[in-house]
């Protein structure tokens, strides 16, 4: 068979994992919290169980759940969106980023993707057919160079795969990289793919300049998210694309013959937990707390942390310290003082190293404490 993915295998994700339970290290490497969901969403949704909402919700999902989340976005941006044509449940934001590439790509079309990138962007897009053009951000600061960017397009290019808070890095749109961008894509009549799991993970009093706060950005845009980020479910698997409505026609279309309906009861419960504005609008304070507490930890230690202004991810300088690539020593940190993280090159086609390694602070802060405790022993400040 030949395959659609030739250069694509096991992502690092599952690799640094599986080695963290091998190993009995304590796993700063996957993306996901230690600690429970909010007990209220619990109780909603097994009430939803209780009270018989088990068959197929409606394909664009559940509509109290889309009305909740329109709700949401204008109690935070001030913006009006349609439930009923702009707004379609996804079983997690990575099928929503998938599908909305997979709506709107040829073959042969183009989209500007930047690295440090998500892993799932560029098989998404190749899978398609289509290229992806990968620019670096900026190191060490991670931000868009748009110089490049004017330079790399081509009248091939299609559209800009964006995502903020970024993954890996924590890095964040500012005010001037949205004008950049408005310019570009309406001189260039570009579409927007907009990844904002991250959208309530955002810290130190900046706003999230989501896609939907600007008209213009925002009729160009598919803009994806997920609930597993703010309510600590990530294998709930439930998330939300919003777009313009001939843009969610064909969302839509590869939606409904591809999972075609979600999780009723997870839908119904999120319909009604999404109607407390102080839950959601806490989630920043919340993990604010933790990123400050992490690295309060790690200053017992002689890893060089590198900003993080969102997202449940911290970076760390660790060439310093060591002459390993990163990807060796993250799994010699796994293996050998039982601390599991991720190699940032992992998130660039080429493996570019900086000698950065990225940790995930969504964790309870007794497993902090004893990450530190361990990384200490080995890097005392």
């Amino acid at each position: 068979m030949e395959s659609k993915l030739p250069n694509v295998g096991t992502t690092i994700f599952t690799v640094m994992s599986a080695l963290a339970t091998e190993h009995k290290a304590i796993n700063l490497s996957q993306g996901f919290p230690d600690f429970d969901m909010p007990e209220a969403l619990v109780r909603l949704t097994s009430e939803a169980m209780q009270k018989g909402f088990n068959q197929y919700s409606p394909m664009a999902g559940w509509m109290p759940l889309r009305e909740s989340i329109a709700a949401k976005i204008h109690d935070l941006h001030g913006v009006s969106v349609n439930p009923d044509t702009e707004i379609t449940i996804t079983p997690g934001g990575t099928y929503a980023i998938y599908t909305a590439f997979t709506a709107v790509l040829r073959p042969g079309d183009e989209v500007i993707v930047f690295e440090p990138a998500y892993d799932s962007y560029i098989p998404n897009i190749e899978v398609n057919g289509a290229i992806a053009v990968r620019i670096s951000l900026d190191f060490p600061t991670y931000r868009i160079n748009w110089d490049e960017v004017r330079a790399r397009i081509t009248p091939r290019t299609r559209m800009i795969a964006l995502n903020t808070p970024h993954n890996p890095t924590g890095s964040i749109l500012r005010d001037d990289d949205i004008e950049q961008l408005r310019q570009i894509v309406q001189e260039h009549d570009l579409l927007i793919m907009s990844d904002e799991v991250y959208e309530h993970l955002i810290y130190d009093g900046e706003p999230h300049r989501s896609m939907l706060r600007y008209e213009d950005l925002r009729q160009r845009a598919f803009v994806c998210f997920s609930f597993g980020k703010a309510y600590h479910c990530t294998g709930w698997k439930m998330g939300y694309c919003v777009a313009p409505p001939a843009f969610t026609v064909e969302f839509r279309k590869i939606h409904q013959f591809n999972c075609f309906s979600c999780f009723t009861p997870a839908q119904v419960g999120l319909a009604e937990h999404l109607k407390d504005s102080v839950e959601y609008r806490s989630i920043a304070g919340f993990y604010e707390g933790k990123r400050n507490y992490f690295a309060k930890l790690m200053e017992q230690t002689r890893f060089k942390p590198l900003p993080s202004y969102g997202s449940y991810f911290q970076l760390y300088y660790f060439d310093h310290l060591s002459e390993k690539s990163d990807k060796d020593f993250s799994i010699w940190l796994t293996k050998e003082h039982k601390v599991a993280c991720i190699p940032v090159s992992a998130f660039y086609q080429e493996a570019t190293d900086n000698g950065v390694v990225r940790f995930c602070f969504a964790k309870k802060e007794e497993t902090l404490e004893r990450a530190v405790e361990r990384l200490v022993k080995v890097f005392p400040a």
